[in-house]
């Protein structure tokens, strides 16, 4: 079951940060996490488990326990993340024309039209994108 997000859809650096970790990882305690993120940045233990508590509140992690310690495995995947990372990013900056993005990615001066808000009454020249165009995305995003 899909649940319905309110707010800001994309968690904050840090948050973010943990998340690729875990999904790298599959599952694991905060330790196991804090380490991941070890070589790039020295965290606390208690931050890191800060920021995982945080994301299983916002439904984005489950956890169980195991002994002492908490497991936390991905309830969200890297590719929904991504799609809602592009979402915000075309709606915030792009008046929500998907034609306006590819364009700017592509160095190339925008058409009025494909600056169009989506859904709009005035008619995209724009055409199909090609097979790995949201791979290009994702990698000029993330």
């Amino acid at each position: 079951m899909q649940r319905r997000r309110t707010a800001r859809e994309i968690p904050p650096p840090l948050e973010l940060q943990c998340l690729n970790a875990l999904w790298s990882l599959g599952e694991a305690n905060v330790q196991s996490v804090r380490d991941k993120l070890a070589p790039g940045k020295q965290l606390a233990y208690t931050t890191v488990m800060t920021m995982l508590d945080r994301l299983t509140r916002k439904q984005l992690l489950s956890r169980r326990k195991n002994g002492r310690s908490f497991v936390y495995t991905p309830l969200v995947s890297k590719d929904e993340v991504r799609r809602l990372a592009v979402n915000e990013l075309v709606n915030s900056l792009f008046e929500g024309s998907e034609g306006g993005l590819r364009v700017y990615l592509n160095g190339v001066p925008p058409k009025p039209a494909e600056l169009e808000p989506a859904g709009s009454s005035a008619q995209h020249v724009e055409s199909e994108p090609e097979a790995d165009e949201p791979q290009r995305l994702d990698a000029a995003l993330l």
